[in-house]
């Protein structure tokens, strides 16, 4: 069987930060129900979400509007219930969240398993097409594309294209192939071109020196809670921004592995206690009941 390349499916209207900048609150509220709501079909009062994400240093507005946008993009659901508000995943969100636990709990930071093959994507869109152009590019990056030159991606492994196209609704502008590269084409050399890899290296290290001694949680977070939520969304914005490559064709002392490693070391370590704290705080009611 041909290995496959991670799927990653984009958050719709990210709220992120830039390489290095401290998480954001959606990137937060994304982790926290992706670690405590996914699965369980409960929504959550907002009361209790201020409390949880205060624990990483939100405070109560940023909350509020972060709740309110993330309804507006789709990704919650708002029910009323007496005086209170509660909050649940969309499905949307829900696929989202089950993507990035694929990725982080599975597939791990380092391609072992790479057979040789590229999916390439070739587009041809008119300049008045900004925004799908844009559209499409975001999508490619999460899949785990990289630009070899104009209107040509390509990704290592096999990835399936079809849903992108489908979604944004491209499907006859865009040409997707599996294939093997041909002489003279080399995989290294074609990994550097598609794909900047001092910067995504560079992505490791800050995070390795970041984290170590446990990270800038003593700052930025006052429990266990606080620390976990600091830590995941961290290591999945470094993630997203990882396509995943082939080990064999990466530089020497490539840093995934130890950043991988550490992540789970801390993980295991804030993971009980921030369960506990949890469950102790979170207002949890069945929208279906």
């Amino acid at each position: 069987m041909t290995p496959s390349a991670p799927q990653r499916t984009p958050e719709t209207g990210p709220d992120t930060g830039e390489r290095g900048s401290a998480p954001r609150p959606q990137s937060l509220m994304l982790s926290f129900f992706g670690i405590h709501v996914l699965g369980t079909g409960a929504a959550l009062s907002s009361a209790s979400v201020i409390d949880a994400l205060a624990r990483a240093d939100v405070g109560e507005d940023a909350v509020r509007s972060t709740l309110t946008r993330m309804v507006g993009r789709g990704l919650l659901d708002r029910h009323r219930r007496g005086r209170r508000m509660y909050f649940s995943l969309t499905d949307r969100a829900a696929a989202v969240l089950a993507d990035g636990e694929e990725r982080v709990r599975r597939t791990g930071a380092v391609n072992h398993a790479w057979d040789g093959t590229w999916t390439l994507v070739g587009f041809s869109l008119p300049e008045s097409w900004r925004r799908e152009r844009h559209d499409l590019r975001s999508r490619l990056v999460w899949a785990g594309f990289g630009p070899l030159q104009s209107g040509l991606w390509a990704a290592p492994g096999r990835v399936d294209v079809a849903p992108i196209a489908a979604e944004l609704g491209l499907g006859d502008r865009i040409r997707a192939f599996h294939g093997q590269a041909a002489a003279p084409t080399e995989a290294g050399p074609l990994l550097r071109t598609a794909f900047d890899l001092d910067a995504i290296a560079a992505d490791y290290r800050a995070f390795l020196a970041r984290w170590a001694d446990g990270g800038p949680a003593s700052a930025d977070a006052r429990d266990d809670l606080g620390r976990q939520l600091l830590l995941h969304t961290d290591w999945l914005e470094l993630v997203r921004r990882d396509p995943y490559l082939p080990a064999e064709h990466l530089p020497a002392q490539w840093p995934a592995e130890a950043a991988e490693r550490l992540f789970r070391t801390l993980s295991e370590r804030y993971d009980p206690g921030a369960r506990r704290i949890a469950e102790s705080i979170l207002d949890r009611w069945d929208p279906q009941s």
